[in-house]
């Protein structure tokens, strides 16, 4: 008996990879490829309002998983905000010298992202019928049925260094499965293996696939921004290189920083002027600097410039 239900285990789990899913994206955001530079982004915890708060770390999940997709995409410099409490301690372990100095663990160097994500999960639900439940190894249901899944979530883009809003927009992901059905009882993670082989975890992966792609697009609205390092032997060093995706022949505009103009109501920095100096071509690429020749300028150039796209 025992032996039979083993071949069936087996024989379901073989199965399950040729379940169908079907997806819609009812938001229809297009595929971006963007170009270099690299914007340094930054995934902070979600909301869970989907009604299961019995799921604790369901947000922390899902910006983890959004976190991974971005980079695996490619197409940013992401940088970790779900460990950055573990990061300044450490900071202050050294500070403090209580631990032997080093350089791995400075204050003030901690990458600043120019671009914060964060949202909400508002549904999280998955709907089955058909036969019994089947087989429940490690809170997860294998059985004949058929499950359609669905995720809603908010996705906010949000200014660094004012705190502002510049883009929202609900995210969906659908699924559907026939046949041998697979869906979670008691605890489980988003990130689990066995969880994103059901159509809710499917789901979640779509619903992900398309936040990355709707980032992508609006990121590609912000210029990027950099600074000057250095000056030296007419060369520009700027502080960025091959690892943001800087290229040699790229252009830069390089301008220098007025007064920040601050709301006298709320503190809040509105921004600053600027005045343009100089056009660089960039000659030269490091992993993390590059070098440009100065094609004209109309004043000097001194470090912590910015330089634009």
């Amino acid at each position: 008996m025992r032996k039979n239900i083993y071949s069936v285990l087996i024989f379901t789990v073989v199965f399950l990879t040729s379940i169908s899913v079907f997806a819609q994206n009812q938001n229809n955001v297009p595929v971006v490829k963007l170009s270099s530079p690299r914007k340094t982004i930054a995934v902070t915890r979600f909301q869970n309002n989907s009604g299961i708060v019995s799921y604790l770390t369901m947000g922390d999940d899902f910006a983890a998983q959004l976190t991974d997709a971005l980079k695996q995409s490619g197409r940013f410099i992401v940088l970790s905000r779900q460990d950055l409490g573990a990061v300044l301690a450490e900071q202050d372990l050294v500070k403090g010298g209580r631990v032997a100095k080093s350089l791995t663990a400075q204050t003030g160097k901690v990458i600043p992202a120019q671009i914060l994500v964060t949202g909400s999960i508002t549904e999280f639900q998955e709907n089955t019928s058909g036969g019994a439940q089947g087989l429940s190894i490690s809170g997860v249901n294998i059985g004949m049925s058929k499950s359609n899944a669905h995720i809603a979530v908010i996705i906010q883009i949000i200014d660094s260094t004012t705190g502002e809003i510049l883009d929202s927009q609900r995210i969906e992901g659908l699924a559907d499965s026939s046949g041998f059905g697979v869906g979670y009882s008691g605890s489980f993670s988003i990130g689990s293996s066995s969880f994103q082989k059901t159509p809710l975890g499917k789901a979640t992966q779509i619903a992900i696939d398309r936040a990355v792609e709707y980032i992508s697009q609006r990121a590609a609205n912000y210029r990027w921004q950099g600074r000057v390092v250095t000056v030296k032997d007419g060369l520009v060093y700027i502080n960025a290189g091959s690892d943001a995706g800087i290229v040699p022949g790229k252009t830069f505009t390089v301008y220098k920083k007025g007064e920040s103009l601050v709301d006298p109501e709320t503190g809040i920095e509105l921004g600053s002027e600027k005045t343009k100096i100089a056009d660089i071509l960039v000659s030269e690429v490091e992993p993390k600097f590059s070098k440009a020749k100065i094609l004209s300028n109309t004043g000097e150039i001194k470090t912590s410039d910015l330089v634009f796209e």
